[in-house]
């Protein structure tokens, strides 16, 4: 990957990332001092959530499962409806969101500013003592960009030149990838990449066969564009094995219901994407061996390094 593309006016340091680890597991930054960001994005599912919809400090469900945050400092239009266009403008909505963290910027600044450590590591790291959400959304942005995954299996396969798979689990990883790749049976590759594109997400926008009829209308409620309706963003692929459930509903558990939904269960709609080219069938039609290849290829996409991570857990 080409090196991330730091915004002029906030620099990373090790000061800085530090800095944001820290507000990041802080959990100051809700209304009742219970919530943390990392209370919806837990370090050992990936920075995901657990369950379908996150629960709020009023006891509120959100609508959308909460996104891994995996290699950030590549990602544009971040949410599954696209609606912030920065890590920091990210940062940004959590903490005002009334089913959220459901607290006011100057409040969570004014609690960080009676700490008895913030006002000296802002002042370390920005050159100021007098902290604002433009300031802890630059913090936290830092710590996200840090948030690199690149050592799967399949990622260390490639490293080695395309050799040293030789267990069974492996081989069938390998006829998986071949599957993934193949516009007749699992066509993954046209929204999700290939090997060329270690992102492993187009980052773009694509209505997957879901629904015939929207219950959210994800881009298109942000666009006001009705071409753009039932379109979210394409996920990345990896760390699949603790991002579950899945798509932005969360209405898959499993990874099984997910490959089933591209072989048998796409849904038409007036704005399904053309890519989605097996719609008139319903879907690729794999069968069960094609179906568990593909399934130990997305399996090897996992970092176990990355969720251990030292650096990622809470400062404490």
């Amino acid at each position: 990957m080409p090196p991330i593309q730091v915004p002029q006016n906030n620099p990373m340091t090790e000061e800085g990332v530090e800095l944001g680890r820290k507000l990041f597991f802080d959990e100051r930054l809700s209304g009742n001092n219970t919530q943390s960001c990392a209370s919806c994005h837990f370090p050992s599912a990936s920075f995901s959530d657990t369950t379908a919809f996150s629960k709020g400090i009023d006891g509120f469900l959100g609508n959308r499962n909460a996104m891994p945050i995996i290699n950030p400092g590549w990602m544009n239009k971040l949410f599954w409806d696209g609606r912030a266009a920065s890590i920091e403008d990210q940062a940004l909505q959590p903490v005002t969101n009334p089913i959220e963290m459901h607290d006011s910027w100057p409040n969570v600044s004014q609690k960080l500013q009676a700490d008895g450590l913030y006002p000296a590591l802002f002042k370390q790291v920005f050159g100021t003592d007098q902290i604002d959400s433009v300031l802890v959304s630059k913090a936290l942005s830092q710590f996200m960009r840090t948030l690199i995954s690149g050592s799967s299996p399949f990622d260390k396969y490639l490293k080695t030149g395309n050799s040293g798979w030789n267990t069974t689990d492996e081989q069938l990883a390998y006829e998986g990838f071949t599957i993934f790749m193949d516009e007749t049976k699992g066509d993954c590759f046209h929204c999700h990449g290939d090997a060329y594109n270690p992102l492993w997400t187009d980052n773009s926008f694509h209505n997957n066969g879901l629904d015939a009829v929207f219950a959210d209308n994800g881009l298109g409620a942000i666009t006001g564009n009705a071409f753009d309706n039932g379109k979210f963003k394409t996920p990345t692929l990896r760390n699949l094995v603790f991002t579950a459930p899945y798509m932005h509903d969360g209405r898959f558990q499993t990874l099984q219901e997910v490959i089933n939904h591209y072989s048998t269960g796409l849904q038409n709609s007036a704005t399904i994407d053309p890519l989605m080219k097996h719609i008139s069938t319903g879907g690729s039609q794999m069968n069960p061996a094609d179906k568990n290849k593909l399934l130990m290829f997305l399996i090897s996409l996992s970092d176990s390094s990355f969720v251990n991570n030292p650096e990622f857990q809470d400062p404490g």
